[in-house]
């Protein structure tokens, strides 16, 4: 297989500061999606025969070989999933913190309603001068739990619709 192919995405990753990945993410495009597609299936196909935790990679064009951490390259086997069914990736350390805007938009959500949520102790932040920084990982919970509240909130409503009668969840024909 020619794995060393794969190494070529790595190349497009630009090593600009945390914020601007998240704030400039684009759709890939659909040769993109191809490519990514093709370079799943290979690298999905390899990693269930691969035995060693840094397996060596040659990548084709300088024919230079490196060693990639077996978990790097099943974080690659992702990006590259949701690269072909045309999803936008970015690469967040976790320990990263957002502005009150980046979070907003993680969230789907407005920066004054962020700020709500942080001025009512519902996401934790810190200030630096007068801006106020929010750690990824807490943005990230605070959607996880939203939208656990969410699902739980809709079937209750389903429960209450049915005991009412206004809601039929039997499949009788």
């Amino acid at each position: 297989m020619r794995l060393f192919r794969l190494l070529r995405l790595f190349a497009q990753i630009k090593t600009t500061e945390t914020m601007q990945l998240i704030e400039n993410i684009t759709r890939p495009t659909k040769d993109e999606q191809i490519a990514a597609m093709k370079s799943y299936d290979a690298l999905a196909n390899v990693l269930n025969e691969l035995k060693d935790n840094n397996p060596e990679i040659e990548i084709e064009e300088t024919r230079e070989k490196i060693r990639i951490p077996l978990n790097a390259l099943k974080l690659l086997a992702q990006i590259l999933k949701e690269t072909s069914n045309g999803r936008p990736v970015s690469i967040v350390p976790i320990a990263t913190e957002l502005t009150t805007q980046a979070a907003a938009e993680l969230l789907g959500c407005s920066r004054p309603h962020v700020i709500k949520l942080l001025e009512t102790g519902e996401m934790k932040y810190t200030k630096v001068g007068k801006h106020r920084r929010i750690r990824y990982e807490d943005v990230v919970n605070y959607k996880k739990q939203t939208k656990a509240l969410q699902e739980k909130r809709i079937q209750q409503i389903m429960n209450s619709d049915e005991e009412a009668g206004l809601y039929d969840t039997s499949h009788s024909a």
